[in-house]
């Protein structure tokens, strides 16, 4: 990965930025709510959860048949991926409630998500949402060498087959966290002296990790075992659970940056980006199924991907009402504002993207 980070033009359209943060924030004060969450996503948190820890426990409690078995981890997967994009995302981006110590709990949550803490706020919050579809920055971006994310990205004979191939592969998405994904990257981030907030001692960070990491495979592999549940169905239900979710996330995470509209820019050859941060924005993110309420309600509003990456730090709950703002100043200032009607039709764009981006590069 490039190590230099990029800086973006100071001498594009500022217009655009501050008319739409003032009607924004003109809106939460004209409103009277707050830019972080409500009782509506409390009242999704204790759906969620449910949805995550019901099954675990019926499994643990009661002696089910091997196919019951399998139905009960899809769900678990289900709403694995459902506390991942409603509660966990607020959670880490500070806007799940006004209170920093239940932010910090909500965000603590992916430790039994499969995640850590550090290396999702460094991935996320620094390197996507400040460097969004820079290639050699992004790493959201990054599949190895078996998916080609974008035309910067080496080519193999192998990816002319990757938009069948890809999505059998999604499904791994938490499963390699759980696994390996975790300990090479806080290797990596630290190497680096990457940070979010304050930056914390690297002691503690592979303490906790290990820790966490023992806990979690304690609760999901071991603790089923000594309640007799058989060691083989353990396995395949723990995989199962991970690639119902890592599919989910996965498809969500990639209808929103890798279609054919959004852009990947490049650094000039002074280390700038050519648009401001928040232009930058528009360029490189997509939203799709908008005024699909279960979309929008299940997803956490990963659906309205420009709002979230110009507005991180404002609660998914209030999305769908500032979408319209931000659709009108982005008009009004000559500037796009990509959005997909429904689901399929992104779902589509993604893989006949990803074909695209799987044949062999012409020749200069």
């Amino acid at each position: 990965m490039n190590t230099q980070a990029p800086i973006f033009s100071k001498t594009d359209n500022m217009k655009f930025f501050r008319t739409l943060n003032k009607r924004v924030n003109d809106y939460f004060k004209d409103n009277n709510i707050k830019k972080t969450g409500n009782w509506k996503l409390h009242l999704k948190t204790v759906i969620m959860f449910s949805l995550f820890l019901t099954p675990y426990f019926l499994i643990l409690t009661l002696d089910l048949p091997f196919w019951a078995h399998i139905l009960m981890t899809i769900v678990i997967g289900i709403g694995m991926a459902g506390v991942g994009m409603n509660v966990m995302h607020d959670g880490n981006h500070g806007s799940y409630s006004t209170k920093p110590w239940l932010n910090k709990i909500m965000g603590g949550s992916i430790y039994i998500l499969a995640g850590n803490v550090y290396n999702w706020q460094v991935q996320h919050n620094v390197l996507h949402h400040t460097y969004t579809n820079i290639p050699g920055h992004d790493e959201d971006l990054e599949a190895g060498r078996v998916i080609r994310f974008t035309k910067h990205a080496d080519w193999s004979p192998i990816h002319k087959f990757q938009h069948y191939y890809s999505v059998f592969l999604y499904g791994l998405l938490t499963f390699n966290w759980a696994i390996t994904t975790d300990f090479k990257q806080m290797r990596n981030y630290l190497k680096r002296k990457l940070s979010y907030g304050e930056p914390k001692n690297p002691k503690i960070l592979w303490t906790t990790l290990v820790i966490t990491k023992v806990i979690y495979f304690s609760i999901w592999l071991v603790i089923p075992m000594i309640l007799g549940i058989v060691w083989w169905q353990v396995l395949i239900g723990f995989f199962v659970m991970h690639y119902t979710a890592g599919l989910i996330l996965s498809i969500v995470f990639q209808l929103a940056h890798v279609v054919d509209e959004t852009t990947n820019p490049t650094p000039n050859e002074v280390g700038e980006i050519e648009n401001t941060w928040a232009i930058h924005q528009l360029f490189t993110t997509t939203n799709f199924a908008p005024k699909n309420w279960i979309v929008n309600w299940y997803t956490g509003g990963l659906n309205h991907q420009i709002e979230h990456h110009i507005f991180p730090n404002i609660s998914h709950i209030h999305y769908g009402k500032i979408a319209e703002i931000v659709k009108q100043t982005a008009k009004e200032c000559n500037l796009p504002y990509y959005e997909y009607k429904t689901m399929t039709s992104a779902v589509i764009a993604h893989f006949k993207h990803l074909k695209e981006l799987g044949q062999k590069p012409q020749m200069a």
